[in-house]
C-alpha cells in the first residue's frame, strides 16, 4: 500500500468514535493476564488494539477518534459526590496499561482524545452532535447501554463484541423507549455501577411502560398521583433524586472541547515509534506486518486505509453549548466586588458588556456591568435599577473608580461583542477602555463575512448551537417595553451576565479558527481590531450640521415637489396621491393604458422604480415626473427633515454610527444617519453637503482616492497597457477611450470619454453588454463591440477575470491583496442567475475589498498620525473613498502633504496610488 492510497479520500466512509474506556474494560475482564517478558501486563493492550483493529479492516475510516477518560473529577461528582462511589479502583495491572495504550493509538495515526474534566461519554456525546449537525453518518463503537441516548438517523452504535448495530429502530426494539428517551429511562432504572439512585422497585419494563405513555419524566412527574400502589408512592417521595438522576444519566453534548469532528483526521502511522512500541510489549504478529512494510489492519479485507483527506475548512462545525446561571454571580456587595475585582486583576483574559439607557451610544448611561473570566463563569453588577422596591445597589461613582484602573489597563486583555459600543459607554463616564484586544463581532466578520450575521444570538446559534434569551424575553414588546434600569434584578442579571460569558465562550471557538488562517488573522489584527476605537473617535468627534439651511432645503424641496404633483394631475387629468402605489396603478395602467411591465406577486401591475424607469425611457411622461418627485421626497424625508432632529443636543453635532461588520467586502457603511448614500449626482443632492459644515475659525478638508478601484484592477491583472496609463498620469478614461476607439488622446470626445468611464467602471462590476447598452443609450452589439475593443486593447484583463472566476469555483472564495477573504458559495449554483451573480462578485469583491483595506489602514495611520501631531485636526467622516477633516484655517498648509503622503503611501502597487484634496468651509465645497 502506497502513501497515495493512504491520502485517498472517501466521501462515504462514516465518522468513528471508539470508547476506549470501555473497551478497556470489557478488554481486560475478557482476556487472560497477558505479560512481555518483562512482566510488563499486555491483555487490556491487546483487546483494545484488536477491536480497533476489527473496526479499521471494515470500515477504513478516513475520520475517527479514539476517546479515553481523562483522570480526576467531573461536573457529575459536583452534582452528586457518591457518583461513581461504588466503583472499586481500577487494578493496578490495568492502569500500568493505559499509558503504553495511548501511545500505540497515537503511533497508528489515531486522534487520541484524553479531556480533562470531560467524561469519554460526553466527549463523544458532543462530538457526535456536531456529526449531526452536519448531516455526518457516524459509528459509536461501544458497549454502554447509556449511548443509546446518542442514537438518531446520522448516530449508530455498533458493538464489535458481537458485530450487532444500534439504529433509531433498534433502540425502541431493545428498551422499549426511543433514544431521546433513554436519559429518562436510565434515570428512571438507575445505575448500580455508576451508583446512579433510580427510583426504588422500578426496574426496566416499569421505566419503559411509563414513557410509553407518559413521554417524559416532566409530564410523569406531573401525573404522579397516578402512578398507584407502593412503587407510585416511591416515585413521589423520590422526585428531586429523579431530577438529580437524570442530570447525571444524561450525555453532555455541549462540552467545550479543544477539538471537532474535522479534526479528527486519521494519520499515516509513525511507522519508527509503532515498530519500536509493538516490539517493546511483543505483540510479534503486528510486528512482523510493520517490518514487512504493510499498514496495521489494512489490508486484511483489500481495502484502502484512508488518511487525511482534504476536506474544506468548514464553518458548520458547531460545538453546542448551555449557559448554567447557577454560576453567574449578582455583585450587590463590597465584598463580592472586591472578589471579582480580584479575579479580573488575575485572569489572562476577560470578557465585559454593559447594559444601559439606550442604544444611543452618545448619550446612553450604565446600569450595569458583567464580566465573564471563563466559560460558565460570569457576573453581573447592577448600578442604576431604580424600579420600586429595587434591592439597594452599590454607589454608582464609588464603583466606577474602583473598576477604572482595571478596564484603563492596556496590559489586561479584554473581550467583547461589538465592543466600540461599550468603549463609547465608558467614555460618557470619564472611563477610557483600554486592552480591547478581542471583538467576536469582527472575529467573525473576519473568519467568514457571509456566514452568519455577527449579533450575538445569532453567532451563539451558529457557531455554539445555543439560544441566548433575547431581550424582548425580560422586557417586554411595543410600547410597554422597559429600559434595563426598569428589569427586575433577578431577572435582570442572568440575561447580562449570559451575554458576558457566551462573547467568552464565542472568542473560544472564534480565535483559534482565526488562528488556522494566517491570513484572516492578519486582517483581524492589523486592521479590523486596530480601526475599532479609530472609527469611534470619529463617531464622538461627529460634524457640526447648518440646520438652518436644511430647514431652508426641505422649504425649497416641498415647493418643487408641490409643483411636480400639480403638473403629475395635470397629466393624469385627475387628482390622485402621488404616493399611494394603489391609485397609481390606476393612473398609469387603467386610465392612461401604459404597458404592464411587471406585476407584484398579487398580481397587480407594480409601480415599483425600476419599472417607472423602464416606462420613462420609453418616452412616457408622467412615469418620469413620478420619479422625480419620489427623489425630491426621498432627499426631504430622509436627510433635509431627518438630520436636523438627529442632531446631539450636548454637542450640536450629528454623531453616524459606522457599522463594521456589515458590508461582505470590508466596506464600512453608516447608520443614523447614513452618510454613504447621500446623492451626489444631482444638484439638491450636493446642496445637502453644503450643510455639513466647519466651525469658526476652521475648514474642512475632503481627501478622496483617484479611481482606486482601476488602479487595483491594473494591479491585480498586470495589464501593461492600464499600467502604463496609471504610472503616466494619463486621464484613464480618456486613455481607454483613445484605444477603443483608436483616436489620438486629443481627439478624444467628451461622449467617447463617457463612454469609456461607463466601459471601465462597468466591467469591473462584471456589467454584461445588455447592461452597458441601457447605460450609454446604445445598440446591445454597439456596446458588444466597446467591450471586445475594450479587451483587445488590455488583454490581461479579461485573463484576470477568467482567471479569477476559475479561482473562486475551484476553492470555493476570493481574497484581497492584505488577505481579507469573501466565500461564493453561490459560485456553484444550478441557479444561473445566482451563479453568474457569484462570478460577477469575484471579480469586484477582490478589488472593492482592497480599496476598503486600503482606506482602514490610511485611517488607522492618520489616527495616529493626528495623536502624536497634537494638531487642532480631526477625522471625521469616511465614505466610499473619501475620507473627510476638520482642521483648524491656519493649519491647512501644514496637513495637505501628510494627509496626502499618509493615504497614498498606505501599500506599495504597480500603479502609484492617487489622491484628490480640496478645502472648503463645507463638505460640498472642499469635495
Amino acid at each position: 500500500m502506497t502513501e497515495n492510497d493512504l491520502l485517498t479520500f472517501n466521501p462515504d466512509a462514516p465518522l468513528i468514535l471508539i470508547d476506549g474506556s470501555s473497551y478497556l474494560f470489557r478488554a481486560y475482564h475478557a482476556l487472560p493476564p497477558l505479560t512481555n517478558s518483562k512482566g510488563h501486563p499486555t491483555g487490556a493492550m491487546y483487546g483494545v488494539l484488536n477491536m480497533i483493529g476489527k473496526l479499521l479492516e471494515q470500515y477504513q475510516p478516513e475520520r475517527i477518534g479514539v476517546v479515553f477518560d481523562a483522570k480526576g473529577k467531573n461536573f457529575r461528582h459536583e452534582l452528586y459526590p457518591a457518583y461513581k462511589a461504588n466503583r472499586p479502583p481500577m487494578p493496578e495491572d490495568l492502569a500500568e496499561q493505559i499509558e503504553p495504550l495511548h501511545e500505540i493509538v497515537e503511533a497508528l495515526g489515531l486522534p487520541l482524545l484524553v479531556i480533562p474534566g470531560v467524561e469519554a461519554d460526553d466527549v463523544i456525546g458532543t462530538l457526535a452532535h456536531q456529526a449531526t449537525e452536519a448531516k455526518q453518518d457516524t459509528l459509536i463503537s461501544t458497549g454502554d447501554k447509556d449511548m443509546a441516548q446518542l442514537v438518531n438517523e446520522h448516530i449508530t452504535l455498533i458493538n464489535t463484541m458481537n458485530d450487532t448495530l444500534m439504529t433509531p429502530e433498534a433502540v425502541v426494539e431493545k428498551f422499549g423507549v426511543r433514544p431521546d428517551q433513554i436519559v429518562d429511562y436510565l434515570a428512571l432504572v438507575g445505575d448500580k455501577v455508576d451508583n446512579i439512585p433510580g427510583i426504588p422497585k422500578v426496574g426496566p419494563k416499569t421505566a419503559a411502560k411509563w414513557l410509553q405513555k407518559y413521554d417524559n419524566i416532566d409530564n410523569l412527574i406531573a401525573h404522579a398521583d397516578e402512578i398507584k400502589g407502593k412503587v407510585g408512592e416511591y416515585l413521589r417521595e423520590n422526585i428531586e433524586q429523579l431530577k438529580l438522576s437524570r442530570e447525571l444519566a444524561r450525555i453532555r453534548t455541549d462540552c467545550d472541547l479543544p477539538v471537532s469532528i474535522y479534526d479528527l483526521k486519521r494519520q499515516l502511522p509513525h511507522f519508527d515509534k509503532l515498530k519500536a512500541l509493538l516490539e517493546t510489549y511483543e505483540f510479534h504478529t503486528w510486528l512482523k506486518q510493520v517490518i514487512d512494510g504493510k499498514v496495521l489492519f489494512s489490508e486484511k479485507t483489500g481495502r484502502k486505509a484512508h488518511s487525511e483527506t482534504q476536506v474544506a475548512k468548514s464553518h458548520m462545525d458547531k460545538p453546542a453549548t448551555t449557559t448554567d446561571d447557577s454560576h453567574y454571580d449578582t455583585l450587590l456587595t463590597a465584598k463580592q466586588l472586591d472578589d471579582w475585582l480580584k479575579q479580573l486583576q488575575t485572569a489572562d483574559l476577560f470578557a465585559i458588556d454593559t447594559e444601559t439607557t439606550s442604544l444611543d451610544e452618545m448619550q446612553a448611561e450604565i446600569v450595569g456591568i458583567s464580566f465573564a473570566v471563563e466559560a460558565g463563569k460570569a457576573a453581573y453588577l447592577p448600578l442604576r435599577h431604580d424600579y420600586e422596591g429595587a434591592p439597594t445597589q452599590l454607589s454608582f461613582e464609588e464603583t466606577l473608580a474602583q473598576l477604572k484602573p482595571v478596564l484603563e489597563d492596556a496590559k489586561r486583555p479584554k473581550v467583547g461583542q461589538n465592543l466600540k459600543y461599550d468603549w463609547h459607554i465608558f467614555q460618557n463616564h470619564g472611563i477610557d477602555l483600554q486592552g480591547m484586544q478581542y471583538d467576536t463581532m469582527l472575529e467573525s466578520y473576519c473568519l467568514n463575512s457571509t456566514a452568519t450575521r455577527h449579533n450575538m444570538d445569532d453567532l451563539a446559534k451558529h457557531y455554539l448551537n445555543h439560544t441566548t434569551t433575547h431581550f424582548e424575553a425580560i422586557a417586554g414588546k411595543g410600547k410597554k417595553q422597559k429600559t434595563f434600569n426598569q428589569i427586575e434584578i433577578e431577572t435582570a442579571a442572568p440575561y447580562a451576565a449570559e451575554d458576558a460569558d457566551i462573547t467568552l465562550q464565542l472568542h473560544q471557538v472564534l480565535y483559534p479558527k482565526l488562528q488556522a488562517e494566517p491570513k484572516l488573522l492578519k486582517v483581524f489584527e492589523s486592521i479590523e481590531m486596530p480601526l475599532m476605537p479609530v472609527l469611534g473617535k470619529m463617531e464622538r468627534n461627529g460634524v457640526l450640521l447648518d440646520c438652518d439651511l436644511l430647514k431652508q432645503q426641505s422649504q425649497e424641496l416641498a415647493k418643487k415637489m408641490a409643483e411636480l404633483e400639480a403638473e403629475a394631475h395635470r397629466l393624469a387629468g385627475a387628482e390622485f396621491n402621488l404616493n399611494s402605489s394603489k391609485q397609481l396603478q390606476e393612473i398609469l395602467f387603467e386610465r392612461l393604458g401604459l404597458p404592464v411591465i411587471k406585476k407584484t406577486p398579487k398580481g397587480q401591475p407594480s409601480t415599483a422604480e425600476p419599472v417607472l424607469s423602464e416606462l420613462a425611457e420609453q418616452g412616457y411622461e408622467l412615469p418620469k415626473l413620478i420619479l422625480a418627485y419620489r427623489s425630491l421626497a426621498k432627499l426631504k424625508s430622509t436627510y433635509t427633515d431627518a438630520l436636523p432632529k438627529q442632531v446631539n443636543p450636548k454637542t450640536g453635532r450629528v454623531h453616524t454610527h459606522y457599522q463594521q461588520a456589515v458590508a461582505s467586502t470590508g466596506r464600512l457603511s453608516s447608520t443614523d444617519p447614513n452618510l454613504q448614500n447621500i446623492p451626489v449626482r444631482t444638484e439638491e443632492g450636493r446642496r445637502i453637503r453644503q450643510a455639513f459644515i466647519a466651525p469658526a475659525q476652521h475648514c474642512l478638508i475632503a481627501a478622496d482616492y483617484s479611481q482606486i478601484e482601476l488602479r487595483i484592477m491594473a494591479h491585480l491583472s498586470g495589464d501593461e497597457g492600464l499600467i502604463s496609463a496609471f504610472q503616466h498620469g494619463k486621464d484613464i478614461h480618456k486613455a481607454t477611450a483613445a484605444e477603443i476607439f483608436g483616436v489620438p488622446l486629443e481627439e478624444v470626445t467628451p461622449e467617447m470619454r463617457r463612454s469609456a468611464k461607463a466601459v471601465n467602471f462597468g466591467l469591473i462590476y462584471g456589467m454584461s453588454a445588455f447592461g452597458l447598452a441601457k447605460q450609454l443609450d446604445v445598440s446591445r452589439k454597439e456596446a458588444q463591440s466597446y467591450i471586445d475593443l475594450y479587451f483587445s486593447r488590455y488583454p490581461k484583463v479579461r485573463e484576470y477575470m477568467e482567471s479569477i472566476k476559475a479561482q473562486a469555483k475551484e476553492q470555493g472564495f476570493v481574497e484581497t491583496l492584505m488577505g481579507r477573504r469573501l466565500y461564493l458559495p453561490e459560485i456553484h449554483s444550478r441557479n444561473a442567475q445566482m451563479r453568474a451573480y457569484a462570478e460577477r462578485t469575484a471579480i469586484n469583491a477582490p478589488m472593492q475589498g482592497t480599496a476598503a483595506d486600503i482606506i482602514k489602514t490610511a485611517m488607522i495611520q492618520m489616527q495616529s498620525w493626528i495623536e502624536d501631531s497634537q494638531l487642532d485636526i480631526k477625522m471625521l467622516m469616511q465614505v466610499h473613498d473619501e475620507l473627510v477633516f476638520e482642521v483648524e484655517e491656519t493649519l491647512i498648509d501644514t496637513v495637505r502633504p501628510h494627509i496626502k503622503q499618509i493615504m497614498e503611501g498606505v501599500i506599495t502597487l504597480k500603479v502609484p496610488l492617487v489622491v484628490d484634496i480640496g478645502t472648503g468651509k463645507n463638505w460640498d465645497e472642499a469635495h
